[in-house]
């Protein structure tokens, strides 16, 4: 079974960075899809950033593009998003989630009713 869980979450000042982390297990298939979402409180769940395993294609919400980049280490069990020049907009809870990538099937990164795994979440909170 896929487990993620995430880490790396906290409190920082706008224009600050954090790091976080998804540390993936169970992944035996060819390739997944990876992407980081955040819900904020009276807020829709939103797509941030996703990653094929399979090849590395990214994708980004326009809201992060060029602030925020997704990557996976060498051994392609740790997920992580950097998030650098931080807005108070970015403060919410952050989950990791996945789903095995199909030949042939299209799914939309950015839809969470795609993925079938998920994390418990880590909160972001960006002040002023």
């Amino acid at each position: 079974q896929v487990q993620l869980v995430e880490s790396g979450g906290g409190s920082v000042q706008a224009g600050g960075s954090l790091r976080l982390s998804c540390a993936a297990s169970g992944f035996t298939h060819r390739s997944y899809l990876v992407g980081w979402f955040r819900q904020a409180p009276g807020k829709e769940r939103e797509g941030v950033a996703a990653i094929y395993t399979g090849g590395g294609s990214t994708y980004y919400a326009d809201s992060v593009k060029g602030r925020f980049t997704i990557s996976q280490d060498n051994a392609k069990e740790t997920f992580y998003l950097q998030m650098n020049s931080l807005k108070p907009e970015d403060t919410a809870i952050y989950y990791c989630a996945a789903v095995r990538e199909i030949v042939g099937l299209t799914v939309v990164w950015y839809q969470s009713d795609e993925y079938l795994y998920w994390g418990q979440g880590t909160q972001v909170t960006v002040s002023s």
